[in-house]
């Protein structure tokens, strides 16, 4: 995912979606409109005198049959052979000026209203601080190192899923890299404590010493334990033997809900990986909320799934339940 995002914009079928809604409410106007309309001629029809001798249109001329599709018509068909046919001496000029005045006004307020949905692009936007994380995150995420050991998994970084930096920055401290939690001792945009972090940092070839409140630092770490949790690592014990530490992708009721299969592939001394990548949008959602679960310890089920709908919505920040989120994340900063 590029870290310069220029997708602020509802997604096209979203603004589609809103100019057929529009349109069909314009269409009804129209239509509300025509039987205003109908309604008037009748009354005009019905208030108006027809001399003695004269015969409607049709019939006059000898067209009843062919106009009308019958003989001379009843008194009770009357109205309704004015409404749709019209007289030559009466109305039919003058009012049928009107109705193309109603109906092109109708059509130059859709076109006004589709202009200004084009034009405007909705208003809503992610917080101005996501594009300072992103750009830092695509900064961090040249460093090769931030795959899993050894299994090579790179959720964290690849370009389709690298939101779950940003986004996970985004609920845990604001996206602030001095954010200070008194609590949990817990520093800098990644959610674990300086102690797990200089842990992971090791492994990184990052620059000495570690600092969990550099934006850069931050991320490469948040990168690689976010690829751990998924992929798991390997380690070396205190009797120097090499032991396997599982991953999320270990479990094959896991794979189920990230891939639709069960099936694991497995290596002597690699963690187990599902056998089926993980594709689909609703499979990556379940993922970042299992991920979320894992690195915070303790996050609530909500915590979570509301992670997974940013990641899932990271280039729609007008969906409702963005916006709802993100009204939650700015009160719970003021209280703070």
């Amino acid at each position: 995912m590029r870290a310069n995002y220029e997708h602020n914009l509802r997604p096209k079928s979203q603004r589609l979606a809103d100019l057929q809604n529009r349109t069909a409410e314009l269409e009804r106007e129209l239509y509300d409109t025509r039987v205003s309309l109908e309604h008037e001629l009748v009354q005009f029809a019905n208030s108006e005198e027809v001399p003695s001798g004269e015969a409607l249109e049709g019939t006059s001329h000898g067209h009843d049959n062919a106009d009308f599709g019958g003989p001379a018509h009843v008194p009770e068909e009357r109205t309704e052979v004015l409404v749709n046919h019209g007289r030559r001496s009466a109305y039919s000029p003058g009012l049928s000026r009107r109705l193309k005045v109603m109906i092109g006004a109708a059509f130059v307020a859709l076109l006004v209203v589709i202009l200004v949905i084009i034009v405007s692009g909705g208003s809503a936007s992610w917080p101005s601080s996501v594009a300072t994380v992103q750009t830092e995150a695509a900064i961090a995420c040249q460093n090769p190192d931030v795959k899993s050991e050894p299994g090579q998994v790179n959720f964290a970084c690849a370009k389709t899923t690298r939101q779950i930096l940003w986004v996970f920055a985004l609920m845990t401290s604001n996206d602030n890299p001095n954010f200070a939690d008194t609590k949990t001792g817990r520093l800098g945009l990644e959610p674990i404590a300086p102690a797990q972090g200089g842990e992971v940092a090791w492994s990184l070839n990052l620059h000495d010493p570690y600092s969990p409140s550099n934006p850069t630092d931050s991320l490469e770490v948040a990168a690689r334990a976010i690829n751990n949790i998924i992929g798991g690592a390997t380690l070396t014990g205190t009797d120097g033997n090499v032991l396997v530490q599982s991953g999320l992708e270990s479990e094959p009721t896991n794979c189920i809900r990230y891939t639709g299969s069960r099936a694991i592939s497995s290596r002597r001394g690699f963690p187990s990986l599902c056998a089926r990548p993980i594709a689909s949008p609703s499979g990556q959602a379940a993922l970042v909320a299992d991920v979320y679960r894992k690195w915070i310890v303790g996050a609530s089920p909500k915590a979570a799934q509301d992670a997974a709908v940013l990641f899932e919505n990271a280039t729609d920040p007008g969906d409702p339940r963005v916006q709802v989120i993100l009204k939650q994340l700015s009160a719970s900063k003021q209280s703070a």
